[in-house]
């Protein structure tokens, strides 16, 4: 079942005047030869006002987050419909997203889709109560009362079906279940007929018939193409621009890369990247431009026109691989780079106090120098990146050599010869890290080689660094020495290897930043037809690298990987995705990658290294006092634990190797100062750079400390904690003498103390006894016996008393002697300060 629905975005079109919208929206390019199928754009022509036409793709942009942002324009002419279609799956996406815009004074009347309802909902207003999946008996079983015909040889049965039951019956010695259907005559008799393959059964009732037919139509339905088609009802007067554009689901766009490194080790390998594109969508994409947009824009979807289920995970069945690749961090500290030279002028001879300046790629100038005696300049401590280093001099040109990859930890060497000129004359160049920057012709001595005429090797006035490739013609100039040349002159392309036409070839996109994405947009319009893939070029540049072997504890293994350390120093955002490394012509191994920005160095591992092995070994020592501070009655000691781990490295083949070896940080602890410096360090791991000769083994040890720091308050201070003191070797004599005079007090104190408390016991006494004899005062009656008691008890009562007297005098005496003491011993700690590092 169809029905038209109407979707209003007359709110859109209404509210954004047409004519400052057509200025916001790109004019498409001049067409070129399409990097995928080469088609001419298509011609648009005006149809009858009364027709539907095609509205045409024109710009199409795929996102990492697997939606992708259509733009369709025409001519309409009048009153006039246009159609665009797409599949069931982009419908939701579409209504949520969809701008229709008639831009030079029309208006949308309308947009109109067919819709359908799903399939168990349109089953659900059939008669016959059938679902998705019905079998013959559950077919028979909404039959019931249905008139039918069975035939069965030459008997016909004709009737209401009363019920199919399965029976069980036994034919020669098998026992077998049978469908048993029973119908009732138009005369009342009631009869049986087993329904065998030789049985044929006919629907009688034209109404049953029909909605059996439209059942069976409605599942033939789904199998169907899942086509919706759009129809915009434009209305308006003459001829006019007509804008649609929308969001859909679309596959993910994949990036893989092809390193292809160099034959010499002085050339920089070659790096080609290729975006996989699916067009899955409901019509073809012709002759349309499009972008490939790295990032992850915040998009989703909205059931707006189906019921919603909940979609559980789909959890892939475990897999085993002799090597897994992986991807590995930028580093957050260390891999800072610096560069050098040596100012000259053209006849060799130095240059001194020239100013030079280090400028960022945006032109802001990052540090300042000048040249030296001997013509000498450097920059240190750079982050990495691309810059351009300036130089100027009174009566020379102002010299720019753009492009310098400063990073990695290298030391880069960029010299420069100034020309004879003025200063307000400026000549730009190309970086390069070895020879002279020639700036009368943009050329580097010993590295770009001349153009071959007729008559030797020379360079050509048009054979500048304009363009790229060999070229045989004829020309004058004079030679600057062997190399391969890139140059506009004219000739024929001489037979050159296969590396040279890697090189030769170029990207098919150009790259830049969208804030937060980067947009890599194809300079050809492309044609990709429906349900077809595509492999298009995005990036061919030439990139900095190092061939290393990475080994690390989370490989499991004794075998490091064989890694490129690449730095980006291109001003390409290289999205992530997989890589395949090229070595002698021949395939060397692959990999994946994250993203990785302009300037920054990345680890790609592609292959295990057979010929290193690594041993690991740890030793670990007891914690030591390093420091101890006394200060204001308390003593912190700064103690540390030392851990040892030998790295023992054997280089079993006949090259050398750059080893990279991956320590893991553990929280707490620290490199010690005296131990090897890592190239740089990331936010989980620190990277040793160690080179290790041919045939041979080499050992390093990286040693950690974790600092423990402990207080301890003075007052707390005895013989047994100076004497655990001593044991650790955390004192030395001078403060080891300072805490037994610190005791000493204490001990003094302790010992007027103790007389005190005797004291104390002793009144504590006599209380005690004088209310015992008072007590046995008032039991007396007054008889013989019992005056010589009272005298007694009387006696000792004022022995008593003149003993307290004594006792308080000396207790006073003996608290103004603790007190003297107690200040002293206070005064002795808060005096006493140290900082003794052990």
């Amino acid at each position: 079942m169809r029905s038209a629905r109407t979707l209003a975005v007359f709110a859109t079109a209404v509210a954004l005047p047409a004519a400052a919208y057509a200025q916001s929206i790109t004019a498409p390019s001049k067409p070129k030869p399409t990097a995928v199928t080469q088609s001419a754009p298509p011609t648009q022509t005006a149809t009858p006002e009364s027709s539907a036409s095609k509205l045409p793709v024109r710009r199409v942009v795929l996102y990492k987050t697997g939606v992708g942002y259509f733009e369709h324009q025409g001519q309409v002419r009048g009153d006039q419909q246009v159609t665009v279609d797409f599949t069931s799956g982009q419908l939701n996406d579409v209504l949520q997203s969809l701008t229709v815009l008639d831009l030079n004074g029309g208006r949308i009347a309308g947009v109109d889709y067919n819709s359908e309802a799903p399939l168990s909902q349109r089953l659900g207003s059939l008669r016959l109560p059938l679902g998705e999946k019905t079998d013959i008996a559950q077919f028979y079983g909404v039959l019931r009362g249905a008139r039918l015909e069975i035939r069965s040889g030459t008997t016909e049965i004709t009737g209401r079906l009363l019920s199919v039951e399965r029976k069980t019956r036994v034919s020669g010695g098998t026992t077998l279940e049978v469908d048993l259907a029973t119908l009732v005559t138009d005369s009342g008799e009631v009869r049986s007929v087993e329904l065998t393959p030789a049985v044929t059964v006919r629907l009688a009732d034209r109404d049953v018939n029909g909605e059996v037919s439209r059942y069976l139509s409605l599942l033939s339905s789904v199998r169907q193409q899942d086509i919706r088609r759009m129809t915009i009802s434009a209305n308006g007067a003459g001829e006019r621009q007509l804008y649609v554009s929308y969001i859909s689901e679309v596959p993910v766009w994949k990036t893989t890369y092809r390193i292809v490194l160099p034959v010499k080790n002085e050339s920089e390998p070659l790096l080609q990247g290729w975006a996989i594109v699916d067009n899955t969508v409901g019509e073809d994409w012709n002759n349309v431009e499009l972008s490939l947009v790295a990032g992850a824009p915040q998009s989703f979807i909205q059931q707006l026109s189906q019921p919603y289920y909940a979609r559980r995970p789909v959890i892939a069945l475990p897999e085993s691989a002799q090597l897994t690749p992986q991807t590995h961090e930028s580093a957050m500290m260390g891999g800072s780079g610096s560069v050098s030279g040596v100012v000259t002028d053209p006849s060799g001879g130095v240059i001194a106090n020239t100013p030079v300046k280090l400028r960022a790629q945006n032109g802001d100038v990052v540090a300042t120098s000048m040249t030296d005696s001997a013509g000498n300049y450097s920059f240190s401590d750079l982050p990495a990146g691309n810059y351009d280093i300036e130089m100027s001099g009174r009566g020379f040109n102002t010299t720019r050599v753009q492009g310098v990859s400063i990073g990695g930890g290298r030391e880069v060497t960029q010299n420069a010869s100034l020309q004879v000129g003025a200063v307000s004359q400026t000549v730009t160049v190309s970086s390069t890290s070895a020879g002279i920057v020639e700036t009368d012709s943009a050329s580097v001595s010993g590295v770009a080689g001349g153009v071959r005429g007729g008559n030797g090797s020379h360079l050509g006035n048009a054979g500048s660094v304009a363009g790229r490739g060999r070229r045989t013609g004829s020309g004058s100039g004079a030679g600057i020495g062997p190399g391969e040349g890139y140059g506009t002159g004219g000739g024929v392309p001489s037979a050159g290897t296969l590396n040279d036409a890697r090189s030769s070839m170029a990207a098919a996109a150009e790259g830049s930043d969208l804030g937060d994405l980067f947009e890599y947009k194809l300079k050809d319009r492309v044609t990709i037809h429906k349900n077809e893939s595509a492999l298009v070029p995005i990036v061919q540049t030439h990139v900095t690298s190092e061939k290393v072997s990475l080994w690390s504890p989370s490989l499991n293994s004794p075998r490091p990987l064989r890694a490129l350390w690449l730095t980006n120093s291109s001003a390409l955002t290289l999205d992530g995705g997989s890589f395949s490394i090229l070595e002698n012509e021949t395939f060397a191994g692959e990999g994946l990658t994250d993203a990785i920005k302009p300037g920054e160095k990345r680890l790609l591992s592609y292959a295990a290294d057979l010929g290193v092995r690594v041993n690991v070994e740890g030793n670990s020592e007891p914690q030591h006092v390093t420091r101890v501070v006394v200060n204001r009655g308390t003593m912190h000691q700064t103690s540390e634990t030392w851990r040892d781990t030998k790295y023992t490295i054997r280089n079993d083949d006949t090259t050398p190797r750059t080893m990279l070896i991956e320590r893991p940080r553990s929280a707490g602890w620290r490199l010690a100062d005296n131990g090897p410096t890592p190239d740089e360090s990331t936010a989980a791991v620190y990277r040793f750079r160690e080179n290790v000769d041919p045939k041979s083994t080499f050992t390093f040890t990286v040693r950690e400390t974790q600092p423990v720091d402990v207080s301890y308050a003075l007052t707390n201070i005895d013989d047994n904690q100076i004497a655990v003191f001593q044991r650790q070797k955390s004192i030395n004599p001078e403060l080891e003498a300072a805490f037994r005079k610190i005791v000493d007090q204490k001990n003094k104190i302790a010992e007027v103390q103790a007389q005190i408390n005797n004291l104390d016991s002793e009144k504590d006494g006599i209380y005690d006894d004088q209310q015992r004899l008072r007590e046995n005062l008032k039991a007396l009656k007054g008889s013989q016996e019992e005056r010589a008691l009272t005298e007694r008890y009387t006696k000792q009562l004022d022995d008593q008393e003149n003993r307290l007297a004594e006792i308080e005098k000396q207790s006073k005496d003996l608290d103004a002697q603790h007190d003297a003491l107690q200040a002293e011993l206070d005064k002795m700690i808060q005096d006493l300060t140290f900082d003794i590092a052990m």
